[in-house]
């Protein structure tokens, strides 16, 4: 009964959030920092209501995304398999989308127009999402589903490449069409994680043809439920580094692969844009000497969710630490370096270890530790 007087007074008190940029409601939400060039802009664009195969109506999708402080969702209903149509007949496949943008707008939270293309492998299930009608992509041919949908401009994305429904060993593979797709700049994307799973071989595939890097939930049920959100866990989403907060720069931003997975405590980017978020994540915010003695006692700050976990690459070895340091989120950790002998400054570096550039590659940052007088 209490949880479901707290569901009760969210449900009543989320229209008195209408200012521009929603609020982080609590812990739940999903916090990165902004660089100094873009705007980290938190996505979710593979989720199903009633429309499809869901099992909510849009507005539940609408109250999680805000609950996550998630910034752009796509509804992408399938647009070939309607489990629901004798319950729910709705010949317009807009629907969903048109009722999400409604509940959404007040709130800030931007909902982005998409669809599921769901075929057999090859090419399997795509998402293609900025378009314009969901209703000009029921088309039987699968590759002129997929200029259709460039036609209105989408990104188009391929999905669980990894599935076992259509990969039985689990390893995601590029086919002679998706090969096709990608030489005729019809195929943008690839998930990387889906849901509950993470393809290492999906990750090559990305860096081999040049595809954006997706991370989504493909969220049926419920968000809390799949993701354990009430004992600290998180829906899995990525990361768009955008010129702003908008629809315009988000497209533009994954057209030009600026995208890093989150998932499960661990981010999956190119190096060019993991490296910098995780140097906007993690600061050196003090370092001091302990007494008369050359041990150096450092201050770092975390300004994410991610718990990292860092394993020392350095010269120096540490006093009260092994060579392996865990920096909480959205918090200080100090660790004591011994530096032998005074110096002003000295450098650190650390591989994070839940952060993947390649498969088996963890990405190394280096800090330069200005010590106080």
């Amino acid at each position: 009964m209490r949880h479901a007087a707290t569901f009760l007074f969210f449900l009543l008190t989320i229209p008195a959030f209408t200012q521009i940029a929603h609020p982080h409601l609590h812990d739940r939400a999903i916090s990165f920092p902004d660089l100094t060039d873009y705007k980290t802009v938190v996505c979710d664009f593979h989720i199903h209501s009633v429309f499809s195969d869901g099992s909510v109506w849009p507005d539940i999708r609408v109250q999680e995304a805000l609950r996550d402080s998630v910034d752009m969702i796509s509804l992408t209903e399938h647009l070939e398999y309607q489990p629901h149509r004798s319950d729910l007949p709705h010949p317009d496949r807009n629907r969903s989308f048109e009722l999400a943008s409604q509940l959404a707008k007040p709130y800030g939270l931007e909902v982005v127009h998409g669809a599921e293309i769901t075929r057999s492998m090859p090419p399997g299930h795509n998402n293609a999402i900025f378009i314009q009608d969901a209703n000009a992509l029921q088309i039987n041919d699968s590759i002129e589903v997929f200029r259709e949908a460039n036609r209105q401009g989408a990104f188009v994305f391929w999905n669980h490449p990894n599935w076992i429904a259509q990969r039985k060993d689990g390893i995601a593979r590029i086919t002679p069409t998706h090969e096709f797709l990608v030489k005729e700049k019809l195929l943008h994307g690839i998930e990387v994680v889906n849901d509950l799973t993470y393809s290492d071989e999906a990750l090559q595939i990305a860096l081999d043809n040049d595809l954006a890097i997706i991370g989504t939930s493909d969220i049926h049920g419920l968000v809390d439920w799949q993701y354990n959100i009430a004992e600290g866990g998180h829906r899995p989403v990525t990361l768009v580094l955008a010129d702003d907060h908008t629809q315009e720069a988000v497209k533009e931003a994954m057209f030009d692969l600026r995208t890093i997975a989150w998932f499960e405590n661990t981010l999956i980017g190119r190096e060019a844009h993991l490296v910098p978020l995780l140097e906007t994540c993690i600061s050196v915010v003090a370092a001091e000497y302990i007494g008369p003695t050359t041990v150096v006692e450092v201050t770092f700050h975390n300004d994410s969710d991610a718990e990292f976990m860092l394993l020392n690459r350095s010269d120096y070895t540490f006093h009260a630490n092994g060579q392996l340091v865990t920096l909480a989120p959205n918090g200080t950790t100090k660790i004591e370096v011994k530096i032998r002998e005074p110096r002003p400054e000295f450098k650190l570096s650390f591989e994070v270890l839940n952060a993947i550039i390649a498969p088996g590659t963890a990405p190394t940052i280096e800090f330069t530790v200005a010590v106080s007088e």
